[in-house]
């Protein structure tokens, strides 16, 4: 982590003290979630897709994030027309994941989907076709999930003090490598103003620590030009802020 990145830790990244009377008296479990990173690189700088989540949310509300959400149990079992790379699956379970590492990717990739409208597939039916509603309407676009494009980049566990908290992996892709076709993001209850952003733009806008944090890694890693490094894993515990490469 730069000196940039940990100068920015503000009172919800401070360690947590059930001393604390603003404070809840223990800290919320944190859920299984799953990011997909997705960069663009057809113009003159790399850019990458943000939206702003809505102001009625009582996590993280007017802030802008990546796409993505909270697994669900039928990720584990989703078709997809390829499958993560041995690289990838080598990183998440050096990270000691409690379920499948595919499963991770799959929420990712349906996320996106239900907040971005964005595909991130191929054409290709599973067989027997959809069973599970939350995965009905991907399928029934006629596409898989493509996972062989995606790089497990970070895993990172939101603060204590949040009202929610999700212990997320994030997941890197190419736009051109990864997306159906080029239609550009729809906005949706979860997430406005869906846009690609320049690096330099992502980091003037009002981003929840743990994303500006992300945001650096991204940045290194599109700056290694394929150099291969171990993806950080970013928490706090009682003893404070702390940041590890796995």
């Amino acid at each position: 982590m730069t000196p940039e990145n940990k100068a920015l830790l503000d009172k919800d990244d401070a360690p947590f003290d059930a001393a604390d009377p603003t404070r809840p008296q223990k800290a919320p479990r944190p859920k299984d979630a799953a990011t997909l990173i997705l960069i663009r690189r057809d113009g003159p700088m790399p850019t990458i897709l943000m939206g702003c989540r809505s102001r009625g949310h009582d996590f993280m509300p007017n802030k802008y994030v990546f796409p993505g959400g909270r697994l669900d149990r039928a990720d584990r079992h989703a078709p997809a027309i390829s499958e993560l790379g041995e690289a990838t699956l080598q990183d998440l379970a050096k990270e000691g994941s409690r379920r499948n590492g595919r499963a991770y990717a799959l929420a990712a990739v349906r996320e996106l989907w239900e907040e971005a409208g964005l595909i991130a597939g191929k054409p290709g039916r599973a067989k027997g076709g959809p069973k599970d509603a939350s995965w009905r309407k991907f399928l029934a676009t006629g596409n898989l999930p493509d996972l062989a494009p995606m790089t497990f980049i970070a895993r990172a566990i939101t603060p204590p003090y949040r009202p929610k908290r999700f212990d997320a992996r994030f997941f890197m892709a190419d736009a051109e490598a990864i997306l159906l076709d080029d239609r550009p993001p729809a906005e949706s209850r979860e997430l406005a103003d869906l846009r690609w952003f320049t690096m330099e733009e992502a980091l003037t806008l009002d981003l929840p620590n743990v994303t500006r944090v992300i945001l650096g890694e991204v940045a290194e890693r599109l700056a290694q030009q394929g150099e291969r490094v171990g993806p950080p894993f970013l928490r706090w515990t009682r003893s404070g802020h702390r940041m590890d490469r796995l």
